[in-house]
């Protein structure tokens, strides 16, 4: 057995040698072919022009627009469709946000919903969750944005209602069943993997612009975490404890309601937390599409550049997020913290229960009845004086750290940016197809390489194949950083509990954040550039990549770490000689997750400069005649999404083999 291990240790080795060896004279042959075949066969496309299949699009976009209240599939299907969602969303905010039934206000005041709110909060988590938040609701007010975050939280309610009534059933299913677990896997992995971005436009094309379709997009985007934690929380439950109760009589209805589920409920409420994070995010940027909300104020001031008003809107969705999660992760652990407790106040937590839903109703008809009590008090000084101060260090930062700031992006845009981008861009598109496809053969087997040829063909087919590469550098290069950026710090929390114990909880909080917010501070620092996208999705991505490659030096076995220690190895051997080679998945898969949150940043980023495919996108949103082409770029952006995703998992699975 001694002999076979240390047979097939070196073997490992050579394999792992030779792809790397491959891979590099990969990268030299392209080389030295670039210099040779520079500025030929680029498939470049000016960004007013349209190709057959742009045309193609704009003309089943005009042809649907004008039968849309005559053809049957509509009448019946997709108009009923947006008929039910547009009449929840508005009776949700007629609730809470706008005014209705002749009234000027909404149903419910601002002090109906903060004590809605605080008594949830409270019922469902402790009082601690309960005064953060409705400090946090007050201060939405206090910012000038209630009825912009009311509008956000209606849609976002709308559609985490309308997720969770089939992702949960779905996630149940897909959780007693392999067949059907097998079956959905691959629709979730796909829908995971797409950027906000990408589903926006095809959902306009039948279901128009507004509420509706920014909710149908949020359900869709939603729904994938509920359905995966629900199901991986049915297989979680032991099977031993399932045979006792069936043992005992038990039918499978009565084994799902009175076994599985409940002793499911904590990691599915955390699923009901993820849905809540990703409706949230995904609310925000359906402002594309005109959804009403915070998420339209962000963009309106991105889009001229008002650092302060888009800082006070992104600093309100950033409230609301953690106002959100940590009511639901408090709604996870309350049951067990409960039980585990000894606190003789428990028994009195009905009682108190009922004197606050008493305390609230109160509350909620004061809010219908009184105008102090409905419309919020103040002006927004709070939120004007925020505003303020974000535009005087946005001003100060531009005048005293503009040397520092254009140095360190100029460095990075013609040091690595510029010149891989023009390999990119500037080489055959033929010859960049077959750098991509021997590298993902190489790095992922030839499973991944025809998944590569296959996405790239379609991708030259979409007609901005200069526009892809484009993006593909900027995403390319925001991950290295992302990866080294993840190296340094996951090594450093994996191997010091006190520094995981301190940088957790503020990646954690990171991961909370829409990804509208990140671009507002570099924006204040470094202008509308595609440089500002880079920086926004290297901070966006980081934390994910950080947390995994932590684990996964964590991971590595103390004995292993103590052996390499007794032989003398110094710190700096044990971290590259042994944790990292230890953790090569933990790696790989920092590198996957990587990716697809920077190409996802990436491509907001065309809201500041970023160009590109994400530019391709908004002009789609806002220029009737460029319509196809941006769903057009929404495909291609699914095409490089697939193509990451499928390169990196299968290296993954190579690395872990």
């Amino acid at each position: 057995m001694a002999v076979a291990l240390e047979k097939s240790a070196p073997l490992a080795g050579v394999r792992k040698v030779r792809r790397r060896t491959v891979v590099a004279a990969i990268l030299v042959a392209w080389l030295l072919l670039f210099v040779v075949l520079r500025g030929r066969q680029t498939l470049t496309l000016a960004a007013a022009d349209l190709t057959d299949l742009h045309r193609w699009f704009n003309d089943v976009n005009d042809s649907i627009g004008a039968d849309r209240n005559s053809n049957p599939l509509f009448l019946y299907f997709f108009n009923e469709i947006r008929l039910v969602i547009d009449n929840l969303v508005t009776f949700i905010q007629h609730l809470i946000s706008q005014p209705s039934a002749g009234r000027p206000l909404p149903q419910i005041g601002w002090l109906g919903v903060v004590g809605i709110v605080g008594y949830v909060s409270w019922a469902v988590g402790n009082w601690r969750v309960a005064l953060l938040a409705v400090a946090g609701f007050t201060f939405l007010g206090l910012q000038g944005l209630w009825q912009e975050s009311m509008d956000t939280l209606s849609l976002t309610l709308s559609a985490v209602f309308v997720a969770l009534l089939f992702a949960i059933p779905l996630g149940v299913w897909a959780g007693l069943s392999d067949r059907v677990n097998r079956i959905v896997t691959p629709f979730l992995d796909f829908m995971q993997t797409m950027p906000t971005f990408v589903y926006l436009a095809p959902l306009t094309l039948f279901f128009l612009i507004g509420g509706a379709s920014a909710t149908i997009a949020t359900v869709i985007y939603a729904a994938p975490p509920a359905i995966r934690i629900t199901a991986h929380a049915i297989r979680s439950v032991p099977e031993t404890t399932v045979e006792a109760a069936e043992s005992l009589g038990a039918t499978r209805g009565q084994a799902l309601l009175k076994v599985l589920l409940p002793m499911s409920k904590r990691t599915v409420v955390m699923g009901v937390n993820q849905s809540i994070m990703a409706a949230l995010a995904m609310v925000t940027i359906a402002a594309l599409i005109d959804a009403p909300g915070l998420g339209k104020t962000v963009v309106q001031a991105l889009q001229s550049l008002d650092v302060g008003t888009a800082f006070n809107a992104g600093l309100a969705i950033v409230v609301m997020a953690i106002v959100l999660d940590r009511v639901t992760t408090a709604a996870s652990a309350r049951a067990e913290t409960a039980r585990r407790s000894k606190n003789r106040f428990l028994r009195w937590r009905r009682p108190l229960l009922g004197a606050g839903a008493v305390a609230t109703a109160v509350l909620v008809y004061l809010s219908h009845t009184y105008l102090w009590a409905a419309e919020f008090p103040g002006d927004g000084a709070i939120g004007s004086s925020i505003a303020s101060a974000a535009d005087t260090a946005t001003g100060w930062a531009q005048d005293n750290l503009s040397g520092l700031t254009n140095a360190f992006r100029d460095g990075i845009t013609n040091g690595l940016l510029n010149p891989f981008q023009s390999l990119l861009t500037d080489s055959p598109w033929w010859l960049v197809a077959a750098v991509l496809i021997a590298s993902g053969a190489v790095l992922g087997g030839w499973r991944a390489g025809v998944t590569t040829a296959v996405c790239l063909g379609l991708l030259v087919g979409t007609g901005l194949w200069s526009d892809a590469m484009t993006t593909l550098a900027s995403t390319l290069v925001a991950t290295v950083l992302v990866m080294l950026l993840g190296i340094v710090l996951g090594v450093w929390m994996g191997r010091s509990p006190l520094v995981d114990r301190l940088l957790r909880p503020t990646l954690d909080a990171a991961q909370v954040m829409p990804p509208f917010v990140y671009l507002v501070p570099f924006l204040a620092l470094f202008g509308a550039t595609r440089f500002t996208a880079i920086v926004a999705a290297i901070v966006y991505a980081a934390p994910v990549a950080i947390k995994i490659i932590a684990d996964g030096v964590r991971a590595v076995p103390e004995t292993t770490v103590e052996a390499a220690t007794s032989a003398g190895c110094n710190t700096w051997q044990i971290i590259t000689k042994v944790q990292l080679p230890m953790s090569r998945s933990a790696l790989t898969l920092a590198t996957n997750q990587g990716l697809i949150y920077v190409l996802s940043m990436v491509v907001v980023g065309g809201l500041v400069g970023a160009g590109a495919l994400g530019y391709d996108v908004v002009a789609g949103f806002s220029q009737g005649q460029l319509y196809g082409k941006g769903l057009a770029a929404g495909l291609a952006i699914v095409l490089l999404g697939v193509m990451f995703d499928r390169i990196t998992q299968a290296a993954a699975r190579r690395a872990s083999a």
